[in-house]
C-alpha cells in the first residue's frame, strides 16, 4: 500500500474556472476541475488544449539571437561553408542533430554531424572535435543540446576560425560563451515565452526561423520531422506543457501515421508496428534503445539510424541498437544491485536524506540509470560517481519537486564541471572531493527537502462516483493527451465501493487481482485491473467497502470498453 493518498485541492481561483467551464461542458464537472488544475483559465483555451494547433507555435524571432542565427547560417549556405552539426550522445542530443541534419540536406550538401564519444571525450563540446572540424575545413558548428557552459572550448574554436551557434535548454552560468549567437530559453532577460523546450526542440525552432526567413514550405518540409521532437519531448522528461504539447501532439500523429524511416526500424524491433504509440511507449520502449547506443556504443550511431533513407539499412542499425539494449538492461540490473547491496551494508539509509555512492569501476554509461534506480528504490536523491579519465564523474537524479541542480550547483567549488535540469545533473569532480562533496550535498538536501518529497505518495486529481464514468467523459478524457510532465494522467479516487461478486485473482502467481465492482451511486458495474495487489482479495471477497485510487484506460482485449487501472486500494474507514 502507498503511504499517503494527496488529494490535490482546487484554490478559489481555479474553482470559479471549473464552474465557468460547466457552461460548456455540463456533463462531465470532474473534467472542468482537472482544466482548471492544468492551469486551462477559459473555455477559448480548454478548445486549445483538446486541439493543439500548429499555428499558435511562437514566433521563433521572440528568442533573443534567432535573427543572428539565421543571418549566419544564411551566410554560411551562400558562401559555401562546411557546417558541422553537433550534439549531445542522448536521446535529446541525437534526435536534435538528425533533425536539423535532416532539414539542412534538402537544400545544403556541405553537411556533417558529429556525437562526441562519452568515454573519449565526454559530454559536450570537446577539443578533439574541433581539431577535427578545423582539419576537415568546417567553418560553422550548430551545437544542439549542449554549449552552453563551453566557455572555453568555444573561445579554443574561435582561436581556429571557426563561429558557433549554441542551440541549448541547460541553465547557463554567469559566464556566456562568445558564440554569433545562443538560442536558449533559460538565459537570464530572455523573454521568449516558453522557458521549457527540449534541445531537439531548441533546434526545430531555430529551423523554423531559417524557414520563415527563407519562405521555405515548413507544413512540407518541417513538420514531418516533428515525430524527432516528441522523441526528444518524452524522452528528456521535460513538461508536456504549452508549445510542448503542441510539438508532442503533432509529432505523436506523424509517429503513428508516418515515422521516418530510422523510427520505422526502431518501433519494429519494439514490438509497436500498427499500435498506438504514446508517450510512455517512448519513455520506455524506443527512447532507451536510442540511449544505449551513446551508453554502450557510439551516440553517433543513433543518428546514423535516425536519418536512414532506406528500410533494410533502418533495421540492420534497429537490431544493433536493440542488443546494446540488452546489454545495457543487464549491466545496470547488476550495478543497482551492487550500489543498493553497498548502501544496504554501510549506509544507515534511514538517517540520510541523500544518497552519494562512488565505485571506481562502474560503467559510465549506466550510471545515470542506476541514479534514477537509486531515486526509487530509497526516495532520496541520488548521485552516482565512477571514475573516468582520472575524475570521479557521475550523475545526479532526483525525487519529485526537489530541485537537484541547485543542490549540486552548492557544491560547485568542489566541482570540475556540471549542467543540467531541474530533476538530472551530470558532474565529475577530483577523487580526494568525494568526501566533502558528500557531506555538503548531503546537508543541502536535509535543509531544503520536504519529508513528503521522500516517502512514496499518490497524487489524487479528483474524486468521482462510478456514474460520472460515461462514454462522453471517456472521449473528452483521452483529449487530455499527451501525457506526461505537468500533465500527468489523471488519477481519479471513488470511495466506498465493494466487490460485485465476481471479482478473482488471475496471474500466474495468483497474484492480481481482475475486479467487477460496484459503488453507492449507481449500479455501474466497472471493470479493473490491481496488479500486484493479492493481498487485498480477502477484504474484497468479505464483501467489506473500500476506497480506490486509477487511473482510467481503455481495455486493449475488448475494444471500446472502459478499464479502471488500479493504483492502489485501502480499506474505507
Amino acid at each position: 500500500m502507498i503511504s499517503k493518498w494527496n488529494y490535490l485541492h482546487l484554490t478559489s481561483n481555479e474553482q470559479q474556472i471549473a464552474q465557468q467551464l460547466e457552461a460548456r461542458y455540463p456533463r462531465v464537472p470532474a473534467l472542468c476541475r482537472l482544466l482548471a488544475q492544468r492551469g486551462v483559465t477559459s473555455v477559448a483555451e480548454a478548445e486549445k488544449f483538446f486541439k493543439p494547433q500548429l499555428s499558435d507555435l511562437h514566433d521563433p524571432f521572440l528568442m533573443r539571437d534567432m535573427e543572428k542565427a539565421v543571418v549566419r547560417l544564411n551566410r554560411a549556405l551562400g558562401s559555401k561553408e562546411k557546417i558541422m552539426i553537433y550534439g549531445d550522445y542522448d536521446v535529446d542530443g541525437t534526435t536534435a542533430v538528425s533533425l536539423v541534419y535532416k532539414f539542412l540536406q534538402n537544400f545544403y550538401s556541405g553537411l556533417d554531424y558529429y556525437i562526441p564519444d562519452r568515454y573519449d571525450e565526454g559530454y559536450g563540446i570537446s577539443d578533439k572535435s574541433i581539431d577535427y572540424a578545423a582539419e576537415n575545413g568546417i567553418t560553422l558548428i550548430i551545437a544542439l543540446d549542449c554549449g552552453i557552459k563551453a566557455v572555453e572550448k568555444i573561445a579554443y574554436a574561435k582561436s581556429k576560425g571557426i563561429d558557433f551557434i549554441i542551440c541549448d535548454h541547460h541553465m547557463p552560468d554567469d559566464q556566456l560563451p562568445d558564440a554569433v549567437a545562443i538560442l536558449n530559453p533559460k538565459l537570464e532577460g530572455e523573454t521568449y515565452p516558453y522557458k521549457h523546450l527540449s534541445g531537439c526542440g531548441v533546434g526545430y525552432k531555430f529551423m523554423q526561423g531559417f524557414a520563415i526567413n527563407n519562405g521555405i514550405d515548413i507544413a512540407a518540409d518541417l513538420e514531418p520531422l516533428l515525430d524527432l521532437v516528441a522523441v526528444s519531448i518524452a524522452s528528456d522528461i521535460v513538461p508536456i506543457t504549452g508549445e510542448n504539447r503542441i510539438l508532442a501532439y503533432h509529432g505523436l500523429k506523424r509517429l503513428n501515421s508516418n515515422p521516418s524511416m530510422g523510427l520505422r526500424g526502431i518501433l519494429k524491433v519494439c514490438g509497436l508496428n500498427n499500435k498506438n504509440i504514446t508517450i510512455s511507449d517512448i519513455v520506455f520502449k524506443i527512447g532507451p534503445r536510442i540511449n544505449a547506443s551513446g551508453r554502450m556504443q557510439s551516440g553517433k550511431e543513433a543518428v546514423d539510424l535516425l536519418v536512414a533513407k532506406d528500410m533494410a539499412g533502418a533495421l540492420e542499425k534497429s537490431q544493433n541498437i536493440d542488443q546494446y539494449n540488452e546489454n545495457r538492461k543487464e549491466l545496470d540490473k547488476r550495478i543497482t544491485e551492487e550500489a543498493s547491496k553497498i548502501l544496504e551494508e554501510h549506509v544507515d539509509i534511514n538517517h540520510r536524506k541523500s544518497i552519494v555512492i562512488y565505485n571506481k569501476d562502474w560503467h559510465k554509461g549506466i550510471i545515470g540509470i542506476v541514479a534514477s534506480r537509486l531515486t526509487e528504490l530509497y526516495y532520496r536523491p541520488a548521485v552516482v560517481l565512477t571514475l573516468s579519465d582520472g575524475l570521479a564523474t557521475g550523475s545526479a537524479r532526483s525525487v519529485q519537486g526537489f530541485d537537484i541542480y541547485k543542490a549540486v550547483e552548492s557544491c560547485r567549488d568542489l566541482l570540475e564541471n556540471f549542467g543540467g535540469h531541474t530533476y538530472a545533473v551530470g558532474l565529475s569532480m577530483k577523487e580526494e572531493h568525494i568526501k566533502e562533496f558528500t557531506a555538503r550535498f548531503e546537508e543541502h538536501v536535509a535543509k531544503h527537502i520536504l519529508p513528503e518529497q521522500m516517502e512514496p505518495q499518490i497524487d489524487i486529481d479528483t474524486e468521482i462516483d462510478f456514474n460520472e464514468i460515461t462514454p462522453e467523459f471517456f472521449a473528452l478524457l483521452k483529449q487530455f493527451n499527451p501525457f506526461g510532465p505537468g500533465n500527468q494522467k489523471p488519477i481519479f479516487c471513488t470511495r466506498h465501493v465493494t466487490d460485485y461478486g465476481t471479482s478473482r485473482l488471475v496471474g500466474k502467481k495468483n497474484e492480481h487481482v481482475k475486479l467487477e465492482l460496484v459503488d453507492s451511486k449507481s449500479k455501474n458495474i466497472m471493470n479493473g485491473i490491481a496488479f500486484n495487489m493479492s493481498q487485498h482479495f480477502e477484504h474484497i471477497k468479505a464483501g467489506k467497502p473500500f476506497d480506490i485510487c486509477y487511473t482510467i484506460e481503455e481495455n486493449t482485449h475488448n475494444s471500446g470498453s472502459i478499464q479502471l487501472f488500479i493504483k492502489d486500494i485501502r480499506p474505507s474507514e
